[in-house]
């Protein structure tokens, strides 16, 4: 029986989901698979090569949604559709998402090689970038540094997210999304500028800044760490 590299990925992911590190052993990989050790072992050579490639697998899966995003016309069209393309990734590819949010000590790592923490990095660019373009372009305070900006968006989306696959919103798929998606609006709003107020809500007049609000936006660079 031929295999496949995609064949392995998803069968040792849910091998490691559902028992850990532990009930991952290319002999179980193996039997799952039907075939015999010898056979994995032309693939990959060893466990860990296979966890690594797991993990990168996660990140692709997810970079060929998100990047989907940079087709839009506009920082703000670019920030939304990032939002919904990584929606349809965690719902679509529940596993996936989930391999891409543990910590390197699951995996029986002191920390993510190499590799694995190029893809992260990667990903973690393409959200930065998506929030310093919505202040550069106005879309968005920066009144505080753009890494508090993301790491609060970030968190939002990711425990809304994590919340809802964990079984703890008696919501259907369809009912989750629009939820996200009001909730989505309403943190975007409480982080927005008056232009951003003034084009969501249909050109409406925005109320008054919030106090210490200005109409001038000073850019925030990126530090070193995010280049």
């Amino acid at each position: 029986m031929a295999i496949q590299r995609d064949d392995i990925r998803s069968h040792a992911t849910e091998l490691y989901l559902c028992g850990g590190l532990r009930a991952l052993s290319m002999r179980n990989l193996a039997a799952r698979l039907g075939v015999t050790a010898p056979a994995l072992y032309r693939h990959y050579a060893s466990k860990d090569e296979v966890l690594r490639d797991m993990v990168r697998e996660a990140y692709r899966q997810s970079a060929a949604y998100i990047y989907r995003a940079l087709s839009a016309a506009t920082p703000l069209e670019r920030f939304r559709r990032a939002g919904e393309e990584n929606l349809d990734f965690a719902l679509t590819h529940p596993r996936w998402y989930e391999m891409m949010y543990l910590s390197p000590e699951r995996f029986g790592w002191s920390d993510y090689p190499p590799e694995v923490a190029a893809h992260a990095h990667a990903t973690h660019q393409f959200w930065m970038d998506r929030v310093r373009e919505c202040v550069d372009a106005g879309y968005l305070r920066a009144e505080a540094d753009i890494r508090d900006v993301g790491m609060t968006m970030w968190a939002h989306s990711h425990g809304l997210i994590t919340i809802y696959m964990r079984g703890l919103l008696s919501l259907s798929e369809t009912e989750f999304r629009d939820a996200y998606r009001a909730s989505a609006r309403r943190m975007l709003l409480g982080l927005g500028t008056r232009k951003l107020l003034s084009e969501v809500q249909g050109g409406e007049q925005a109320g008054p800044n919030r106090a210490g609000e200005t109409d001038e936006y000073q850019q925030t660079e990126y530090s070193e760490a995010y280049g």
